[in-house]
């Protein structure tokens, strides 16, 4: 592939943070462009700002006064002398006013022009486009009278189950499922929060809702003169909170006639809004049925896999075609090489309904990147997670000759990585790739909420719990049996020990067996051995029993607790004198499930209540999360209200027992 060369450009900004800010620098550099950073008060020690040439302050942590604010960062791209911006993805990615913006101001927006970014940034009116291309349409009302009255009224004729969205942005935010009319004012009052919230429009539309399709996505790009190319496709369709956490490509088990259709729709789709630059069509596929969704006018956040199966760098193709430089392969000419598959790791809790986690990043690990793995990340050691952004803290992308290779592939990838401080999503990862399902290619939206009982990334069945205490006491007996008094013992060479894991003790007794040691437990026994190497953080190790040989990881935490690590599974244990378990709300208050803002307080002193009521909501990481009353009472005390900051477990509302009340 050969490039023709156009102006002549030195410098990028990157108008955004964290792992697509430093994706973005890591290109600028090997095309030995300067790059230039922008920051907010909570990220003036982040990665994006250490890895760039130069960084410019925006503001405070408030995404409207930093990453949102047009004028400061156009004052920035001034200031610096930047030739071209790359927007990222979130943020003002998707802003026709931005893009307009950087244009008159002579700068080089890298991505679509301001017409087509507004033509699609409107779902709505997006639809509306591409039913007079001719691509199919989801059932659905995307007018412009978005009076509640007139959302109930086209909701019953759609009839249920029914989807809400924001009109505008993405990301899952103002998005939900309704499956009765009663849950539906609700449902639209919540919905039109979040979408203010994100995108700064309230604007809906609803669509019927189609169970177990598949969310297929084609990779599409255009340059300025007039040529086009997709560059295959992709399957997303394994999602929490209308979010992608598993991506794959190309989709598997797509029949070619199918392939090929989705990508000439999504073709069809980019000229008609005259497109430019790298963009993503998405589909609803339902059997061999599939129906347009929307395009993203940005590059996604799943483009890794759609690299790795093409060998293209993807954001050098956006800042060349940005600089008028013509494709350099023609469709016919582009092939697909294995597969590739990208698992999202996030600072949250799946045993909790995925609720975000804040704080420090005490120990992070990675496994070595090759020609099989790779790691896109914008966090390291010593960082802090706040609530004020998305919880992402990286993405490990696998590639293999075939899909079963790449599942392997990734799956060893994420046994290898580590991170201590926050509660994170690696062990639900790891579950789902392992699920039978997901192995035969029996993928589907529904799939999380269909499999999850089976698929709890909890590791407290009674094998992984033995073997999660044994490493803990052996790394105990290991680290601590040269001092005596740290460890008490009995008069048959058995030492006790307890553990804590989530408010639970465990008492477990260590016994020398020759060159192994048994291991006592309530819950059973357990014999074998660990040989311990000394890392950087903690101790790692082989795991030898009768029946198996499995790799550990040991990390310590300065409060008194550890981390273990085995190859499909991870615990944080209390030490004695620690319980590792969060603050649970009791039977007279309410407390803040994670740090954040409040949008909205729903009751008063001395109010009445019945169960399942929604008292008030939080805005933690642009999702909202709904507090309600857990049974019948009355409310005693309110000590916050709409538009304060909360910080995890603070004590949010007390109430009486209707029993026990006197109103």
């Amino acid at each position: 592939m050969s490039w023709a060369t156009t102006r002549k450009v030195k410098s990028i900004l990157i108008a955004n943070r964290g792992e697509i800010a430093c994706r973005v620098i890591r290109t600028a550099k090997k095309m030995g462009l300067k790059s230039i950073a922008v920051y907010s008060d909570a990220d003036a020690d982040a990665m994006h700002v250490s890895q760039a040439d130069s960084a410019f302050y925006l503001g405070s942590s408030a995404a409207a006064d930093s990453y949102l604010n047009i004028d400061r960062i156009l004052n920035v791209a001034e200031q610096a002398n930047a030739d071209m911006i790359h927007p990222g993805y979130g943020f003002l990615s998707e802003n026709a006013t931005f893009a307009q913006a950087c244009t008159e101001k002579k700068i080089l927006f890298i991505g679509p022009p301001a017409t087509a970014i507004r033509a699609m940034g409107s779902k709505s009116n997006a639809k509306e486009i591409m039913a007079q291309a001719g691509v199919p349409l989801i059932p659905g009302y995307h007018s412009a009278d978005q009076s509640d009255q007139r959302l109930v009224q086209e909701a019953q004729a759609l009839g249920y189950p029914l989807l809400i969205k924001a009109v505008s942005g993405g990301g899952g935010k103002g998005m939900r499922i309704i499956h009765c009319s009663e849950d539906l004012p609700e449902g639209i009052a919540s919905a039109r929060r979040e979408a203010g919230s994100s995108f700064g429009d309230t604007s809906l539309l609803l669509e019927s809702y189609l169970t177990h399709t598949r969310h297929v996505e084609v990779q599409i790009f255009f340059d300025q003169h007039g040529n086009s190319i997709f560059l295959f496709d992709r399957d997303c369709s394994l999602q929490r909170r209308h979010q992608k956490i598993i991506e794959e490509a190309p989709a598997p088990g797509l029949a070619d006639s199918t392939r090929k259709a989705m990508g000439e729709a999504a073709i069809t789709a980019g000229k008609t809004i005259g497109y430019e630059g790298a963009g993503t069509v998405e589909f609803l596929l339902s059997d061999d049925e599939f129906y347009f969704m929307e395009v993203n006018t940005r590059l996604q956040v799943e483009h890794p896999v759609t690299e790795l199966i093409t060998g293209i760098d993807m954001v050098e193709w956006q800042i060349r075609i940005a600089n008028g430089e013509k494709l350099p392969i023609e469709q016919g000419k582009l092939h697909c090489n294995g597969h590739a598959i990208e698992a999202r790791i996030y600072a949250e809790d799946p045993d909790n309904d995925f609720l975000p986690s804040a704080g420090r990043l005490f120990y992070m690990g990675w496994p070595k990147q090759n020609d099989h793995v790779r790691i896109d990340s914008g966090v390291q050691q010593g960082d802090v997670v706040s609530s004020w952004y998305d919880p992402m803290l990286a993405k490990v992308i696998s590639w293999g000759e075939n899909r079963n290779q790449a599942i392997n592939k990734l799956t060893e990838g994420l046994s290898k990585t580590y991170q201590v401080g926050l509660i994170d999503n690696r062990d639900y990862l790891l579950s789902l790739l392992q699920h039978d399902e997901f192995l035969r290619g029996n993928i589907h939206t529904e799939f999380v909420h269909d499999y999850f009982h089976r698929v709890n990334s909890n590791p407290m069945n009674t094998a992984q719990q033995l073997r999660l205490l044994a490493v803990a006491a052996l790394y105990r007996y290991h680290t601590e049996c040269y001092q005596p008094s740290s460890i008490p013992i009995l008069g048959d060479n058995t030492f006790p020990m307890y553990f804590y894991i989530r408010e639970r003790e465990y008492c477990v007794r260590v016994s020398p067996v020759g060159e192994q040691f048994k291991v006592n437990f309530v819950d059973g026994d357990w014999q074998g051995r660990v040989d311990w190497q000394q890392e950087k953080m903690g101790l790692s190790g082989l795991l030898y029993t009768e029946q198996e040989v499995l790799s550990c990881r040991v990390v310590p935490f300065p409060v008194s607790q550890v981390k273990v690590f085995l190859s499909d599974c991870s615990q944080v244990i209390g030490l004695p004198g620690c319980h590792s378990g969060q603050q649970q709300n009791s039977d007279k208050s309410l407390t803040a499930p994670t740090t954040g803002t409040v949008t909205a307080v729903n009751v008063i002193p001395g109010q009445s209540v019945d169960a399942g009521f929604l008292l008030l909501t939080i805005e933690a990481m642009k999702m909202e999360y709904s507090i309600k009353a857990p049974k019948k009472g009355v409310i005693e005390a309110v000590y916050f209200t709409k538009g304060d900051q909360v910080v995890s477990g603070t004590e949010l509302i007390t109430y009486q027992d209707a029993a026990d009340a006197t109103v």
